[in-house]
């Protein structure tokens, strides 16, 4: 019982670090360098704020780190309840930290190229600069399929091992579902697609919030693993 709480804190800090590092990193880092509708404007704050784009590329690697790490923990603490849940969350975790590793080589070269114009194509630093962003930002659309797919069988195995609240279960299938969505609405709406994909991934916000907390505070209900567990 000690080593399932253990495991489970284990995760839950694992979990809070992705947390960290992605809104870091995506939200705030972000938004300091990368102007969507002005590419010398980015290329000139690579150049000026080289400390804070370096900064922004150690936060998207710390992003890979801890999503590859959370998604071997999420399998040590779940397997013994559903081994296709289990193994579900930790392929679908890889995958996304594959896709921020994409982000993390891209905006290592929009620098690389800002800082030395004979490095972009054509010695076009800005256009290279801004190019890089765009592909970052396309990787992390892309990588929310993913992050989307690996809170369904999370929120399942929640449910089934009732080893926390059963709603916690439901808001991470119905978050899950959200954020799959979002990859689609990027693609496929032209107008007020930032505002439908905002909506979407409201329950997955409120479910990975709930589930590091409760990770962390309570790990597992008391007596959990005591009874028969689900392997199949």
């Amino acid at each position: 019982m000690q080593s399932l709480k253990t495991t489970a804190r284990v995760t839950g800090l694992l979990y809070l670090g992705l947390a960290i590092t992605g809104a870091l990193g995506f939200m705030v880092i972000r938004s300091a360098l990368y102007d969507p509708a002005d590419a010398a404007a980015t290329a000139a704050n690579l150049v000026d704020k080289e400390w804070l784009a370096r900064l922004g590329i150690a936060m998207e690697l710390g992003v890979v780190l801890t999503q590859a790490l959370v998604a071997v923990w999420f399998y040590l603490l779940f397997r013994s309840v559903n081994v296709a849940a289990a193994g579900s969350i930790a392929a679908f975790g890889m995958v996304n930290a594959v896709a921020i590793l994409v982000s993390a080589a891209a905006l290592t070269v929009a620098l690389e190229a800002a800082l030395d114009p004979a490095l972009a194509p054509g010695g076009d630093a800005a256009g290279t600069a801004q190019l890089m962003y765009v592909l970052s930002e396309a990787a992390w659309t892309a990588g929310a399929l993913f992050f989307g797919l690996w809170l369904i069988p999370m929120g399942y195995a929640v449910i089934v091992s009732d080893w926390m609240p059963r709603l916690l279960g439901q808001i991470l299938i119905v978050g899950g579902v959200g954020y799959v969505l979002s990859a689609f609405t990027a693609s496929l709406l032209t107008d007020g697609a930032d505002l439908v994909e905002g909506v979407l991934v409201i329950p997955a916000t409120i479910g990975e919030l709930w589930m590091v907390g409760y990770l962390l505070v309570f790990g597992v209900r008391d007596g959990a693993g005591e009874s028969k567990s689900q392997t199949g």
